[in-house]
């Protein structure tokens, strides 16, 4: 149990500690925009710069690709369109159960608009015990548990492609109804950075299977990144910031221990700084990812802007084919703001798919005993959880 009593002489701590940072943040505020006027005058030298010394950084620094003063107003979605989400959910798998298994529990969300069409609002589960399943990633260095979050991140696209593809597919008349595949999070995934090859083989094909499927559809697919803590355009800011002719990282500033010399607003996130510069209902302008781990993606490489949706900064991430297709592009942000209008400020098919796909202390429950009751069935002896457990179950505090 917490005991309040002792925390709260802390607290007086935590006050001191904030307004010292709000004045820091303030500062920090205005020193980028003065490096966001300095990049605007040099923006093509330093793309270049960026482009030819890129493997030289110790930080990676998204490309703009358009204006830095872009700030362009998103339109209103049309009347009449369709929007596909997923989110998945787990159980986790542990020794003190049953039988060590996981679930992953996919939310599908089809929300129509205009078209007097019921929606689609359900979720598709799947149990995983093969040893293949839960052992294969051992070999790799990688848990379980780590290993079915990567599992369950390729059946959510792979289920909201499959989802999407078959409503457009001719020769159904709403198919050329505006519409839009919506993620909760980032497109670029990070953690296959420094993943064997193996393993990553495992996991990146089938996912870039299915956003091709959403290409050849022409369904824009987009990631909606809420309280994005990501620097990769204020990383940007940090080339005009930089006192030598050509940034050369490691041979110039490796052996500081203290800050480099270009990290002058550090840590300064990307959605504190367009907060200061864009209006409700517009976009910043569109940035390339510059991740290393992109380079496996073909040309499903990302790029994102930050739109102002009125209650946050949302940081949104879209495929190389959307962010090229200024019609596509302008589509997923229209039918995205809406969402967020109609979700009071995220994503309403996004939280839905969220809904759909949480398990329940319950539903974990009831999984574990119809499970019981089928091992039992099958004539398994001695079902029962581990004593520590049971204890933890029955605890009396």
């Amino acid at each position: 149990m917490l005991d309040l009593a002792k925390l709260a002489g802390q607290i007086p701590g935590i006050s001191k500690h904030l307004r010292l940072e709000a004045v820091a943040s303030r500062q920090r505020l205005e020193r980028a925009e003065q490096l966001l006027a300095k990049a605007k005058k040099q923006q093509e030298s330093l793309v270049k710069s960026h482009q030819q010394w890129r493997d030289r950084m110790i930080f990676t620094a998204a490309t703009p690709v358009e204006s830095l003063d872009t700030c362009v107003d998103i339109s209103s979605p049309p009347e009449s369109h369709s929007v596909f989400a997923t989110d998945g959910s787990q159980i986790s798998p542990s020794h003190h159960e049953i039988l060590y298994c996981y679930v992953i529990n996919v939310g599908r969300v089809m929300l129509h608009y205009g078209q007097s069409l019921y929606p689609l609002l359900d979720s598709v589960p799947e149990v995983f015990y093969r040893p293949e399943d839960l052992y294969i990633s051992r070999q790799w260095g990688i848990r379980t548990e780590e290993w079915m979050g990567h599992r369950r991140t390729i059946s959510e696209v792979s289920m909201l492609a499959e989802m999407a593809c078959r409503w457009v597919k001719p020769p159904a008349p709403h198919r050329d109804t505006p519409n839009l595949a919506i993620v909760d999070g980032s497109l670029i995934y990070w953690f296959l950075d420094g993943m064997p090859g193996d393993a990553r083989d495992r996991i990146l094909p089938p996912i870039l299977t299915a956003w091709e499927q959403l290409r050849s559809v022409n369904v824009p697919l987009i990631g909606y990144l809420s309280a994005s803590r990501s620097v990769e355009m204020v990383n940007f800011l940090r080339l005009p910031a930089c006192p030598y002719e050509t940034p050369k990282c490691i041979t110039q500033c490796g052996n500081l221990t203290d800050k480099l010399p270009c990290q002058v607003i550090d840590p300064l996130r990307d959605t504190t700084l367009w907060a200061s510069l864009l209006q409700p209902g517009q976009r910043s302008p569109l940035f390339q990812s510059s991740a290393r781990i992109l380079d496996l993606y073909d040309h499903h490489r990302i790029y994102f802007c930050y739109v102002h949706v009125g209650t946050e900064i949302a940081r949104i991430e879209m495929p190389e084919w959307v962010a090229q297709n200024s019609a596509l592009l302008n589509q997923a942000l229209s039918l995205m703001l809406g969402q967020v209008y109609k979700g009071y400020g995220y994503p309403i098919a996004v939280s839905e798919a969220h809904n759909q796909a949480v398990i329940k202390a319950g539903d974990r429950n009831r999984f574990f005993a119809l499970l019981e009751q089928q091992m039992i069935r099958a004539g398994v002896k001695n079902v029962g959880i581990s004593y520590k457990e049971a204890r933890k179950r029955g605890s009396i505090s």
